[in-house]
């Protein structure tokens, strides 16, 4: 199993699909809390161009309680990164972490049970798209 959850959508700009990975968050009970527009951080910080990318820090306070009271460590894991990056002119891939995958190492059975409902939420809103 592949460890990230990934889609490519078509002739859609960045921007709109920016809003699009929004909303889906949203409808799934995620918010975001931190953003990192990479293209703009690479040219200020380095002065490199890069594609359009951007990291978002989804979510869901629910979930994210219950896992630090099983996990007082799981802040390393927190918050779920959503990614955008333009591939080409017509391309942008939206990907996320494989919860499932993620939460292997750790070994909490309750953690897994976990991993697979943010898997549900996070696969429904990749395929979503």
């Amino acid at each position: 199993m592949k460890y990230y959850l990934t889609k490519i959508i078509k002739d859609i700009s960045f921007e709109k699909a920016e809003e699009a990975v929004r909303e889906k968050l949203k409808e799934q009970g995620f918010g975001v809390i931190t953003e990192i527009d990479v293209k703009a951080t690479l040219k200020e910080k380095i002065d490199k161009d890069f594609r359009p990318y951007k990291i978002l820090g989804a979510c869901n306070p629910h979930f994210a309680f219950k896992a630090l009271l099983e996990e007082d460590k799981m802040g390393v894991m927190l918050p779920c990164n959503v990614c955008i990056q333009q591939k080409n002119k017509s391309e942008i891939e939206v990907f996320t972490i494989n919860p499932l995958e993620a939460m292997k190492g750790i070994g909490s059975a309750d953690l897994d049970i976990m991993a697979s409902e943010v898997y549900q939420k996070m696969n429904t809103i990749i395929k979503s798209l």
